[in-house]
């Protein structure tokens, strides 16, 4: 039997992607797929790639404490939640699964009224307070494994990972490269500050690019849409060879950049790290420092402890430079890394979950049998 489901998913990248993921394995199988999102730049540019998912953009802004955005806040909460509403009213979807950040706040509240069955999915290992404020609304919970939840009984959470998009594979790292238009020889560094980008890594690169250079060591950073020009830098290697920086604001071509690099500087985000392990590339992870409740040094923390790669808090960027040099030039310790991350990707987690999504429209439709009657 086919299905109806809306996704929550925008605001930033880290809540899109999954969403797309999802959203590509159940219109895969056959079932109808809405992805509601925020009208931001990042979200609009990646969800333009892909044509065959149906997608509602919808006002919002986050949660803010200051008089004047919390009325904005308040404003755009509102105006989403009679849209929203009306929407699902008129759609009628069999369950509404959101993944935090807030374009969920207006879907959850409107598909509860509406009596939707509501799922949660919690990427990072502090949840969200998106999360932790629709959670008693929620006839399903996703988390990190081995996370509980305050309030929530254990029957209601299940542990089925971050889903991450069918085309984030490991390539061929020669032929990532020409994808990108890099040279396909030398030692690659790629720095991914997140959709929202890292000023703190495109300046680092600026002021260190020299170093990195004299040692060989190409560089490719994605500096996001709103911190930092395109364009490249170039220097040359202390065995005279041309060695290039190259700048991007913005790149839908994630595989290709993850595959062609030896290593990795970036954000500690869930979907970062599940991008990571996906295309199995030894990393360094410099967490948000103002990240809310210190969530991505959690998750660092305990990719970290699988063995995923190397944690390093921004106040301590004075040492990457020493760093990074330390981990190109030791090849047994990268190996080492690779083989953790492949063993950290053992699980189609779009697929269980599209599983278990199935299972709670089953259960719903034979209480709704048993109510009316309709079941001996």
């Amino acid at each position: 039997m086919k299905r109806k489901f809306v996704i929550a998913c925008g605001g930033t990248g880290g809540h899109l992607a999954p969403g797309i993921a999802l959203a590509e394995k159940l219109t895969g199988t056959g079932h109808s797929c809405h992805l509601f999102i925020s009208k931001k730049q990042v979200d609009t540019r990646l969800i333009n790639k892909y044509k065959n998912l149906d997608y509602v953009p919808v006002n919002g802004v986050g949660l803010s404490l200051h008089p004047v955005r919390f009325v904005k806040f308040l404003v755009t909460l509102f105006q989403s939640l009679v849209y929203t509403f009306n929407w699902l009213k008129h759609c009628k979807p069999d369950v509404v699964i959101a993944f935090g950040g807030f374009i969920s706040v207006s879907v959850v509240i409107a598909a509860f009224f509406l009596r939707i069955p509501i799922v949660l999915h919690e990427a990072n290992r502090v949840p969200g307070r998106t999360i932790k404020m629709m959670r008693k609304l929620a006839k399903r919970i996703y988390l990190p494994d081995g996370l509980q939840m305050r309030g929530v009984r254990s029957t209601r959470i299940k542990y089925l990972g971050y889903p991450v998009r069918a085309e984030i594979q490991k390539r061929d790292p020669e032929e990532a490269r020409r994808a990108l238009g890099l040279e396909p020889k030398g030692k690659l560094l790629v720095l991914i500050g997140g959709s929202q980008g890292a000023s703190a890594f495109n300046q680092w690169v600026i002021d260190h690019f020299k170093q990195l250079a004299e040692a060989g060591i190409h560089v490719y950073c994605i500096t996001g849409l709103g911190d930092g020009n395109e364009g490249v830098l170039e220097g040359t290697s202390k065995a005279g060879d041309k060695v290039r920086a190259t700048f991007k604001s913005f790149t839908d071509q994630v595989s290709d950049v993850l595959s062609a690099a030896d290593l990795v500087i970036t954000r500690a985000g869930a979907g970062s790290i599940s991008e990571i392990i996906r295309c199995r590339v030894p990393s360094i992870l410099i967490p948000y420092p103002h990240a809310m409740d210190d969530h991505q040094l959690a998750n660092a923390l305990f990719f970290e402890r699988q063995g995923g790669g190397v944690l390093l808090r921004q106040g301590e960027m004075g040492s990457l430079v020493k760093e990074v040099k330390e981990l190109l030039g030791n090849e047994w310790l990268l190996e080492r890394f690779r083989q953790n991350l492949a063993k950290l990707d053992e699980i189609d987690s779009a697929e269980l979950i599209q599983q278990d999504l199935l299972e709670l429209c089953s259960d719903d439709l034979e209480n709704e049998m048993l109510v009316t009657g309709t079941v001996a």
